[in-house]
């Protein structure tokens, strides 16, 4: 009757195949997706308190600042009843001692009086003369009147709002992106490539840093941070205030170095050639620096005793995350002054080097721990993994530097071991940057060059 027939066998595969998508839709993209936004809503609600804590911190402030304000205007009003208490004594004691004079004049003169009263002489009668009408002249009274504080009314609604203003809870909706991992898939290449090496000056080289090319920050035990192009032409060089070894550098959405200073226990931006302090740290020392996809900072620091590492998250000069611990309370870290390298994985993953503990340490987004990784077994490899810079490509790759053994380690975002870099004559590799195209940049410890290879298809 005109109704279209379909293969039950072909519906069935059609839907399998649907499901197969769905599925895929769902592991690789949806779910990751949620799981982001889990995370930061369960980071916001946990720095919650750390927030509002602030707020009263700010306000306790004010609070203080308005109290020594009013004790300077009571201690300025008791300094000035002071002196109207001097300027009244003073008076008073003037108008006293002019009515002791005419007091002692008058006393004399009773006693003349008397005298010649008693004395039978005729000259001293006869040439007296009366003073009782000059006696007569009382001196005015002086009336010093006190001074009178009028206090003013308190005004309570005026007194608000002169101490502060809170604004109102704001709340806003922002459209959530769906996560897209990077659908190019660029394999490793069978044998990696040195395509150019610059020669830096450096006598020790630490740290490398760039987001293309063309830009490539570097810098070492000395004063001073480089900036070379590709073609190894020194571009800029920036002289630290405090003198000391720059480990920590990183380059930020902008484009503007960012560097710690372990020394003044500071993070530093450059900007228009000029130095400025972005976060000073009390009882930390920063260490490695490292600008995430969202514009965050995240920096490894020890403690100023040396016993203990951290990795707190920054947005702007605000700390917004801090990673110490496991779910058992053990430290993620070892704590030594060692410098621990950091980087973030583009499936947001936290990644660290820590070379005391001779261990790659990856936490996730939350700062859950997810895995470690101590190293590959290999007979070619004869000392031990000791792993300093490290970095990520947009395959969320983490390459890491094994200094000791001359090498790079590659592994995937879950911590399997993929391949050495162990060619292109490396000598001691340390930092480690990847730019925007793939591109690695290493720098050699001992002989002070940056490496490019190219390492992918």
């Amino acid at each position: 009757k005109g109704h279209n027939f379909v293969e039950v066998t072909e519906a069935y595969n059609a839907k399998k195949e649907v499901l197969k998508k769905d599925i895929k839709e769902l592991e690789n993209h949806i779910s990751p997706t949620y799981e982001k936004i889990t995370l930061e809503l369960e980071q916001t609600l946990a720095n919650l308190d750390v927030g509002y804590e602030k707020l009263t911190i700010i306000m306790s402030k004010q609070g203080e600042q308005w109290h020594r304000e009013i004790d300077i205007i009571i201690n300025k009003m008791k300094t000035e009843i002071s002196d109207i208490k001097k300027q009244h004594r003073e008076i008073l004691k003037t108008h006293l001692n002019q009515i002791k004079q005419v007091q002692s004049v008058i006393k004399q003169s009773l006693l003349a009086i008397r005298e010649i009263e008693k004395s039978a002489e005729v000259s001293p009668t006869i040439e007296y003369s009366s003073r009782i009408s000059e006696f007569s002249k009382i001196p005015p009274k002086v009336q010093v009147s006190l001074p009178t504080f009028i206090p003013k009314p308190v005004d309570h609604e005026k007194l608000y709002s002169l101490f502060g203003q809170i604004t109102p809870l704001s709340t806003a909706t922002e459209e959530n992106v769906l996560l897209k991992p990077n659908t190019t898939v660029r394999e490793l290449l069978d044998e990696p490539e040195l395509v150019t090496t610059i020669h830096t000056g450096h006598e020790y080289l630490c740290s490398v840093t760039c987001l293309n090319e063309g830009i490539i920050w570097m810098s070492g035990q000395t004063t001073d941070i480089k900036c070379f192009n590709i073609k190894g032409s020194l571009l800029q060089t920036i002289k630290t205030k405090s003198g000391s070894w720059i480990y920590g550098i990183a380059v930020d959405s902008d484009g503007y170095l960012l560097y710690s200073d372990w020394l003044t226990g500071t993070v530093n931006k450059v900007k228009n050639g000029k130095i400025e302090m972005l976060i000073r740290l009390q009882g930390w020392r920063p260490g490695n620096l490292c600008v995430t996809s969202t514009g965050d900072l995240l920096g490894t620091m020890f403690s100023v005793d040396y016993t203990h590492s951290k990795v707190v998250r920054y947005s702007g000069s605000s700390e917004k995350q801090t990673i110490q611990y496991d779910d058992d309370g053990k430290p993620l870290y070892s704590g030594n002054f060692y410098i621990k390298y950091i980087t973030e994985n583009r499936n947001y993953d936290i990644c660290v080097a820590d070379s005391e503990a001779s261990t790659v340490v990856v936490v996730n987004h939350g700062g859950k721990l997810r895995w470690r990784y101590t190293g590959h077994p290999s007979v070619t490899k004869n000392n031990p993994f000791k792993p300093w810079g490290i970095t990520t490509d947009s395959q969320s790759r983490i390459l890491t530097a094994d200094r000791d053994n001359h090498c790079i380690h590659i592994l995937d975002q879950n911590g399997q071991f993929l391949r050495y870099i162990d060619n292109c004559d490396l000598v001691a590799p340390f930092g480690l940057c990847v730019d925007n195209n793939d591109n690695l940049f290493v720098c050699e410890y001992n002989k002070g060059n940056v490496k490019k290879i190219k390492y992918l298809k």
